[in-house]
């Protein structure tokens, strides 16, 4: 067994750690979480204890099958999934790496052109989902009242 001990494991585009435990090992691809981890290793069957370096190429290629598309599992919850009711097509599917940072982005500019009210905060670098500014965001490039110097 100690002789198939894989130290790295290459899964969707990652190298992850192969003395990690599977659910903390994919949990270091962007856009997987403890939770999604979990329920893919419920669902799958695995041993959430077992290190992940231990997994044989076939089922780290089905792993990798399911975390790139886990929207094509039937066990999994709808709510689990990144990108649900997706704004162009209507479908629901989890994005990870690369493609999560480029949608997140077009979100934002689609939010800045149409001048919402979050893309003018995330413009200005204001607090969006209506968190109170009197005491907190002071830091950074902030917008609003500055006191003159005395002297």
């Amino acid at each position: 067994m100690e002789e198939d001990f894989k130290h790295m494991v290459r899964i969707a585009r990652k190298d992850v750690d192969g003395n990690k435990t599977i659910v903390n090992a994919i949990t270091g691809i962007k856009g997987v979480g403890k939770a999604l981890s979990g329920a893919l290793c419920s669902i799958m069957e695995y041993d959430p204890e077992q290190k992940i370096g231990y997994l044989s190429d076939e089922e780290v290629l089905q792993l990798e099958e399911v975390i790139l598309n886990p929207q094509k599992l039937e066990k999994l919850p709808r709510w689990m999934l990144n990108r649900r009711n997706d704004y162009a097509s209507g479908d629901d599917f989890h994005l990870i790496e690369s493609d999560l940072v480029m949608c997140l982005r077009d979100d934002l500019n689609r939010m800045r052109k149409i001048r919402s009210y979050k893309g003018r905060r995330h413009e200005v670098g204001l607090p969006v989902r209506g968190q109170r500014t009197k005491s907190t965001f002071r830091k950074g490039s902030s917008v609003g009242v500055r006191r003159r110097r005395r002297g």
